[in-house]
């Protein structure tokens, strides 16, 4: 979808490739065809690991600022894409374009008409559901780059997952934990760590792995624990690896991998959790009741029950992991 409308900014002459210079494209997603534009001169930029590792096998994914040009791939938070804009504009040298591109479900839209006011935008290219728009290297658009703040004594930058306050889920979850939790423990998809500082609040947990794939969450993660124990881990949860098996693993898996639940998210989650427990680990988790976990529990477990919940969410803790194959 991305691909028709750069193809046809680049075609109808909208856009005109810098003869020479770097081109940044900001949060492209595993799925986007980036083949119009000359490789040797792309650097994609994105937090989300598993969207760099799929880029950075033919792209460079080091920042070089400055740049020619860029594209920014809108994100669905508006504050994460004024944040990616405003970035945009204060990397790509002066007159160089920044061109906005997203789907209409993304807030495209309203992500254009607020930022017409403040640039001289060019007439927006509409195709596959979506929009692109650019506009010249000037105007000064800092006052959108991301500023923390703080919730209940976290640090937290707009547009990370639950950014106003701890998720009901991991609330929940912490509260069910036991009180001789102990070990080596894992928080997959670790956040901005209100569930690692929960975790760590048990004298008995020797270790806290933090896995999380949104390098700001990590981010804010490594400001707000500072316990020892703590280890930081940017990856893709369904694939890292600990140093040791774990006696516990903790984890209020996403379930979106865009607009739409996918519960095969939160099944690899479990598959994973699997691999890295002990043959006398558990893992606990919390999901939406909605989701259908229990025959991914049953598949990687020999036994799991309810032990907490509410109307939207169910705590699960699910003992004697299963054999994985390697």
């Amino acid at each position: 979808m991305r691909s028709a409308r750069l193809d046809m900014a680049l075609e109808t002459g909208a856009l005109a490739l810098p003869p020479e210079g770097r081109i940044a494209v900001y949060r492209p997603r595993i799925g986007d065809d980036l083949s119009a534009l000359p490789q040797d001169r792309v650097v994609v930029l994105t937090g989300f690991k598993p969207d760099h590792d799929h880029f950075s096998a033919r792209y460079s994914t080091t920042p070089a600022p400055p740049y020619a040009a860029a594209i920014v791939c809108l994100p669905r938070s508006r504050q994460a894409a004024r944040a990616l804009i405003a970035r945009a504009a204060a990397e790509v040298a002066p007159g160089g374009w920044v061109a906005v591109d997203g789907q209409k479900t993304d807030g495209i839209d309203a992500a254009l008409r607020e930022l017409r006011a403040r640039v001289d935008l060019s007439e927006s290219l509409s195709k596959a559901h979506g929009k692109l728009a650019s506009f010249r290297v000037g105007p000064d658009l800092s006052d959108w780059l991301p500023r923390p703040a703080t919730v209940q004594g976290f640090q937290i930058l707009p547009g990370i997952f639950s950014a106003d306050a701890p998720d009901r889920g991991s609330i929940l979850l912490a509260g069910a934990l036991p009180a001789k939790l102990s070990g080596k423990v894992a928080d997959l998809g670790a956040g901005w760590g209100y569930l690692a500082a929960e975790i760590l609040k048990h004298p008995g947990v020797k270790s806290l792995d933090l896995v999380e794939a949104e390098a700001d969450a990590l981010a804010c993660a490594r400001a707000n624990i500072t316990d020892p124990r703590a280890r930081f881990h940017w990856a893709d949860a369904t694939g890292w690896r600990p140093d040791t098996l774990l006696d516990v693993v903790v984890m209020n898996p996403p379930f979106h991998t865009g607009r739409e639940a996918d519960p095969k998210l939160g099944g690899a989650f479990i598959r994973a959790a699997r691999r890295m427990l002990t043959p006398g680990g558990s893992l606990w988790l919390v999901a939406n009741r909605h989701l259908p976990y229990d025959a991914s529990l049953s598949e990687c477990f020999l036994t799991h029950e309810e032990v907490a919940g509410d109307s939207t969410f169910r705590v699960i803790n699910a003992t004697r992991p299963r054999r994985a194959n390697p």
